[in-house]
């Protein structure tokens, strides 16, 4: 039996696996969410209440109103590549050709870009979409076949676009995904990608309504999605494309975190430090806006720091400085001193506030 390895950190890159998916696990590729439209309301979408139709953008997990927000995000996490993704992006095609021109022109043309869609849009525009830059685009099939599909890809692989086609492993469709290897063969891709199917807040009903249930552990996988999975992988192993499976533990343990990290990295003010969980660590000591430049001050002529390791937020109100110094002063004042601990994230989402001394 073909098993991977169920890890978090980057692996290595498989024989003829799509650029797009080497960069994801780097956690090097912005995620361009550039609409929540879509009309085909599959029943195992695991897209939230809160995107799902929306018109607005999100890179990352940052809302986005314009395109200097979209790559201010890509800068804060040097962004190799970007994948855009929705709802369905071609139900806004011009934006979605705008944001391959946007992000060409900011970030060079070896910005990789690759575009998820379930529409065979119009053949003739695969020369815009090449023209603009694009790398990739990945054919989510509705009907689990080729055939609406056909032109569009012959018209993109004919522009230089790399294609391939990308779908959740579902346990009850086991004869459509093995007829559609040998149908793959008979088309220009490159790749087929199997993501594990998983059971989410958004689809958990309609999993049930099929039968599903989660496979055990930590994850939020489909019983049977990934044997399934590998006994695809294994009988493509001759086909003249690539197929990979990835995991729903490695797509959250894996890419997510390694993009959260890298990010992290990226972004870290002198003063704060990463976890081993890839989240941001400081000290803080809660301060009234009237007494923060007098405490600034006698904090920073006192410890002799200098400027750039200590700051004020006036949106949480409290004075942020090292952790290291922060467990140090906490036994000698007065005053609540505190961890913590935020998302490596544009909102810097708070997770965790620990108190290191009694005064509360």
């Amino acid at each position: 039996m073909l098993r991977l390895p169920m890890a978090t950190e980057v692996l290595p890159a498989e024989e003829g696996e799509a650029e797009g998916c080497i960069q994801c696990q780097q956690g090097s590729k912005l995620v361009l969410f550039v609409t929540g439209k879509c009309h085909w309301g599959c029943d195992y979408c695991p897209l939230s209440e809160n995107r799902r139709e929306t018109p607005d953008m999100f890179a990352n997990e940052r809302r986005c109103t314009s395109w200097d927000e979209v790559i201010e995000e890509g800068h804060a996490m040097k962004a190799t590549g970007t994948g855009i993704t929705g709802g369905d992006p071609m139900l806004d095609l011009e934006k979605t050709l705008e944001a391959v021109v946007q992000l060409k022109a900011a970030f060079g043309p070896q910005h990789h870009i690759h575009v998820y869609t379930s529409i065979p849009f119009d053949p003739a525009r695969a020369k815009d979409f090449a023209e603009a830059g694009l790398d990739e685009i990945r054919f989510h099939l509705l009907d689990g076949t080729t055939k609406k599909y056909r032109a569009t890809m012959e018209e993109c692989a004919t522009n230089g676009i790399t294609v391939g086609v990308e779908l959740p492993c579902e346990p009850d469709k086991e004869v459509q995904l093995f007829d559609l290897l040998d149908e793959l063969a008979t088309v220009p891709v490159s790749f087929l990608n199997l993501n594990e199917l998983e059971i989410t807040v958004g689809n958990q009903e309609n999993m049930d309504v099929r039968g599903f249930n989660l496979s055990g552990g930590i994850t939020a996988a489909a019983e049977g999605s990934a044997d399934l999975a590998l006994r695809l992988k294994e009988a493509a192993k001759d086909q003249p494309y690539h197929l990979k499976f990835c995991t729903a533990r490695y797509k959250d343990a894996g890419q997510l975190r390694n993009r959260f990290k890298r990010r992290g990295q990226a972004t870290l003010r002198p003063y704060e430090v990463l976890s081993d969980d890839d989240t941001i660590l400081f000290g803080a000591i809660p301060t009234p806006l009237a007494d923060a430049s007098d405490d600034l001050a006698e904090l920073k002529s006192t410890l002799n720091i200098t400027d750039g390791w200590m700051r004020y937020d006036g949106s949480s109100q409290r004075i942020e400085l090292p952790l290291s110094l922060a467990e140090e002063l906490a036994p000698h004042l007065s005053v609540p001193v505190m961890l913590v601990e935020v998302h490596p994230t544009h909102e810097r989402l708070e997770v965790g506030l620990v108190h290191l001394n009694d005064h509360r």
